[in-house]
């Protein structure tokens, strides 16, 4: 059975890159186009890992990170942030938020497969 994946980013082309690239991998895809839209997908089906931007509308990455880390349904879910915030500082916000790791933009396919993957087995 394939995994669940929920992607969170508010720009459509990123979104549609990272779709691509998952379901090429025969992952399950579901796309949100903010932290909030996110979070309500999470709260209304179980998803096994979860990738998200940073800087959207509505409702940031760290925010939704920390909004699923308090459902029992995603503390341990692998939680990877998205973004082109590549700070220390964030990073560590990030950590502290509940992230499970950090990729900067522009995202290499090969990359992002091979970290999915990883964390998910």
């Amino acid at each position: 059975m394939s995994k669940s994946l929920l992607i969170v980013d508010d720009s459509p082309s990123v979104r549609q890159m990272v779709e691509a690239t998952l379901k090429s991998a025969n992952y399950k895809v579901k796309a949100a186009k903010d932290g909030q839209e996110g979070l309500n997908l999470a709260k209304s089906e179980q998803f096994d890992f979860v990738l998200t931007d940073q800087n959207m509308p509505n409702m940031d990455g760290l925010t939704l990170i920390k909004s699923l880390r308090g459902l029992p349904a995603y503390t341990r879910t692998p939680i990877i942030v998205l973004t082109t915030e590549a700070s220390d500082e964030m990073k560590t916000q990030g950590r502290a938020a509940g992230a499970t790791g950090w990729m900067v933009k522009p995202f290499d396919p090969s990359k992002l497969l091979a970290v999915v993957a990883k964390v998910l087995n």
